[in-house]
């Protein structure tokens, strides 16, 4: 690993060093975590931002949708990774229905998440539409980071995962939902497949740092899947994903091989026992 690189000079990742980072055009890195063991690997690689997200519904309890993971689950995974981590910024999603539609019970959901988890901050999808809860969250001290384009929590309203913003209203909404967000004060925005120059665009327009996914190089930041990008998934492809290794492979190779040196009395051998 380069020790050189520009972020690592921070001992603790903050709302505020993000957007330092940015006005110094330091690039964010980003990736989702679930549990303690993964958390401390990334932390210790030197990542910036650990999310939580709600993707743990996909590929920890093998959900097809984001939807089921509930505020409890949320919070255990959550809890595990804060106790992996020193130097990441922890962010943990918000899960569907502990927000929409009601800014009481989304401030109740981030104070359990903040109080529960000792993570440093939550994350929220949808612009206007959400922007009570986003505000009412907020003025409770707790930071928020935004959420935008395609939106998961959203897929029975999209009916498709498709690159959303493509046409010009969705593309001005989709900017005047980034300068509210921002005006509220989240401290950061993902955007979320939508095309490069969108997500350029965006990036100039909000001083707050814009972490993409799917949004081209232009942005502040990159996040992805850890099992995506680790290749332990493998049926999620989307052009956007860059596998960086192939543990599926990998780990079942080990596994098969574990499995064959226990049936032939190869394990354990006269060194691995007592």
């Amino acid at each position: 690993m380069n020790e050189n690189l520009g972020s690592q000079r921070y001992t603790k990742i903050t709302t505020h060093v993000l957007q330092e980072m940015k006005l110094k055009d330091e690039k964010i890195a980003m990736l989702t975590a679930y549990d303690y063991s993964m958390a401390g690997i990334l932390d210790a690689a030197g990542i910036d931002v650990i999310l939580v997200g709600d993707s743990a519904s996909n590929v920890m309890a093998g959900y097809t949708t984001t939807l089921p993971i509930t505020l409890d689950e949320m919070i255990y995974h959550a809890s595990s990774v804060v106790r992996a981590v020193q130097r990441a910024l922890v962010v943990v999603d918000l899960p569907f229905g502990t927000y929409q539609g009601n800014s009481k019970k989304a401030l109740a959901s981030a104070i359990r998440i903040m109080k529960e988890s000792g993570a440093d901050a939550i994350k929220i999808e949808g612009g206007k539409e959400i922007i009570d809860s986003v505000e009412r969250i907020l003025s409770a001290g707790i930071p928020v980071m935004g959420h935008l384009g395609l939106t998961p929590q959203s897929i029975h309203k999209f009916g498709t995962y498709v690159v959303r913003a493509k046409e010009e209203a969705e593309a001005n909404k989709l900017k005047d939902d980034a300068q509210l967000l921002e005006k509220a004060g989240c401290f950061a925005i993902v955007l979320e497949k939508i095309p490069a120059t969108l997500g350029a665009e965006v990036t100039q327009l909000v001083k707050c740092p814009i972490i993409g996914i799917g949004a081209g190089s232009g942005v502040d930041g990159q996040v992805l899947v850890l099992h995506d990008m680790l290749g332990i998934t493998t049926k999620f492809s989307p052009r956007f994903l860059r596998r960086y290794h192939n543990l599926y492979e990998e780990i079942k190779g080990a596994v098969q091989t574990y499995i064959e040196d226990v049936k032939n009395l190869d394990f354990p051998n006269a060194r691995e026992q007592y």
